[in-house]
C-alpha cells in the first residue's frame, strides 16, 4: 500500500505500519515488524481485552465496586470514575464527566489481581497474548502504559479485535460501542470535546473533532493512540484496521501527520473494494 510509505517522512528513527482486513488478510505492512516498540496507552487497548476476559470468566462483572466510592468496574473502564489522571485523587462524582485516567486502569489492574489471586501480567498472557501468539509482546509496569509489541504482534490483535475469538461477539460489540453517552472531557492531545466518547477501554471516533484518525474514517471507528507515537484503530464500515508504531513521542508533528496519513489508508482500502 503507497499510503503507508508516508511513515518514511515522519520525524521518528524507526517506524512500522501495516493495514489488515476483516478476515485477517494484511492489505499492506511497511517497515520492522519485528521491532519492539514501546505501546504507551495503546496497552490500554491489551489490557482492556484482558479485562474483558476476565468478565466472561466471572472474575468480577461490570457492575462489581472498584475505584472511588460509587465507582465500578464499568466507571473504571470508560473513564468515568472521577479519577485523576495520574494520582489516587478523586476529581469528579462517577459518571459526572469523561476524565481519562492512568490510574483507573491500574486500580483495574489490582482489582483483577485480588479476584483471580494472579498477576496482571501473568493474566494478560495467559487470556490474550498466548492465545493469539503474541510472543513477542510483554507489560513490563502499568495496565494502562508499560506495553512493548511488535508490529507482526499487533496485526494478530488487529485480527482479533475484528473477529473475535477470545471474547463473546455481545461483550466485543458492548466495548467498542459507546458507554456512558453525552459526557463531555479532554482528548489528550487534541483539547475539549463535548462528547468525549469511549467504550469499554476502546475510544470511539464518533463525530471528535480535531481527531488523530482521519476525516474518513467512519463515527463507529475505535481504538487508541499511545504517547510514544503509536496508534491502532479498527474501522468496522471500512472492514480494516491500521496499526502505525514509531518510536517518537506524540507531540505536533503527530498531530498534523496522522489525520492526512489515516485519511491517506481509508481512501487506498476503499479503491481496492
Amino acid at each position: 500500500m503507497k499510503s503507508l510509505l508516508a511513515i518514511d517522512s515522519w520525524p521518528s528513527t524507526h517506524a512500522a505500519s501495516a493495514v489488515v482486513a476483516a478476515d485477517g488478510a494484511v492489505l499492506g505492512s511497511h517497515g520492522d515488524a519485528e521491532r519492539r516498540f514501546a505501546l504507551a496507552s495503546v496497552t490500554k487497548l491489551l489490557s482492556s481485552y484482558a479485562f474483558l476476559v476476565a468478565l466472561e470468566e466471572g472474575a468480577f462483572d461490570l457492575d462489581t465496586p472498584a475505584g472511588p466510592e460509587g465507582s465500578t468496574v464499568r466507571h473504571l473502564m470508560a473513564h468515568t470514575s472521577g479519577y485523576d489522571f495520574a494520582e489516587r485523587k478523586v476529581r469528579f462524582a462517577p459518571g459526572d464527566r469523561r476524565l481519562y485516567s492512568n490510574v483507573g486502569f491500574e486500580v483495574l489492574a489490582e482489582t483483577l489481581e485480588q479476584a483471580t489471586e494472579m498477576s496482571f501480567a501473568d493474566y494478560l498472557g495467559e487470556a490474550v497474548l498466548q492465545p493469539l501468539g503474541m510472543a513477542s509482546t510483554s507489560l513490563d509496569g502499568s495496565a494502562a502504559a508499560d506495553g512493548v509489541s511488535t508490529l507482526g504482534d499487533l496485526v494478530a490483535f488487529a485480527t482479533e479485535l475484528q473477529s473475535p475469538t477470545l471474547l463473546d461477539v455481545q461483550t466485543h460489540s458492548q466495548a467498542t460501542h459507546v458507554v456512558f453517552p453525552d459526557l463531555p472531557g479532554i482528548l489528550p492531545g487534541y483539547g475539549r470535546q463535548t462528547n468525549n466518547t469511549w467504550g469499554l477501554g476502546f475510544e470511539i471516533r464518533s463525530e471528535k473533532s480535531p481527531h488523530w484518525t482521519g476525516l474518513l474514517n467512519s463515527p463507529e471507528t475505535y481504538g487508541h493512540f499511545g504517547q510514544a507515537g503509536t496508534f491502532l484503530w479498527v474501522d468496522p464500515v471500512l472492514g480494516a484496521a491500521c496499526v502505525t508504531l514509531t518510536d517518537k513521542p506524540f507531540g505536533p508533528w503527530a498531530v498534523e501527520a496522522w489525520a492526512p496519513f489515516n485519511d491517506g489508508v481509508v481512501s487506498e482500502v476503499q479503491g481496492r473494494g
